[in-house]
């Protein structure tokens, strides 16, 4: 699956350089006062960077998409012990499924589809729901990653908010939709529902890869 790998430039740290991960970056910054460093989108962005001082990049974010190193430090890394979950579909409405995944080993835990009609939003809001139920059942206290904030919302609300009308094509995604509401309703939990921050760690585990 997709995963938009990142680049970052250390200035200022303990061994000034380029490093492939987030991870290495944060050793090398760690405790230094007055750290200069900064995450690029390729290899040959971040080395032109490296090879130029850090004024000339500081504050202009308009150069390189994305969040600055200082961003990604306030946000933090995610917690691998948890699930995610994320839906695809071929048009709007088109063919969708949806799955949910370990999030540190990326193994598939669940799955569902493709369903002939369906759009990205009801899949987001089913995976998030099976993911509920999912965990559950087997009394897990794992955290529930999802890059919908419309499907959070549905969640909340426990109403599904599609503009999508009923048919003979759809007929078996509605009856899911409509079991899936009801276990909202009939079901409570404490399951932590996070919403995955793509700009800092790329495509969520339970991505596709159809982008």
């Amino acid at each position: 699956m997709a995963v938009k790998k990142k680049f970052y430039v250390v200035w200022k740290g303990k061994n000034p350089g380029i490093y492939e991960n987030w991870e290495a970056c944060k050793l090398q910054i760690a405790g230094v006062k007055g750290a200069q460093y900064m995450s690029f989108s390729s290899h040959e962005k971040a080395k032109e960077a490296f090879n130029g001082p850090y004024e000339a990049y500081k504050g202009k974010k308009k150069k390189e998409p994305g969040l600055s190193a200082a961003d990604l430090l306030k946000i933090g890394d995610p917690t691998m012990h948890s699930i995610s979950v994320d839906a695809a579909s071929s048009g709007n409405p088109g063919v969708m499924e949806y799955q949910g995944v370990d999030t540190k080993t990326k193994k598939r835990l669940f799955k569902q589809g493709p369903f002939p009609e369906g759009t990205n939003n009801i899949g987001e809001f089913l995976a998030i729901v099976h993911g509920l139920a999912y965990l559950k059942e087997r009394r897990s206290d794992r955290v529930i990653y999802t890059d919908s904030r419309t499907a959070i919302s549905w969640v909340r609300k426990k109403h599904c908010n599609t503009k999508l009308q009923p048919n003979a094509n759809n007929e078996a995604l509605f009856d899911l939709i409509k079991r899936a509401v009801t276990w909202l309703k009939e079901n409570s939990y404490n399951t932590p529902i996070v919403k995955w921050e793509t700009a800092a760690w790329g495509e969520i585990p339970a991505d596709f890869g159809r982008k």
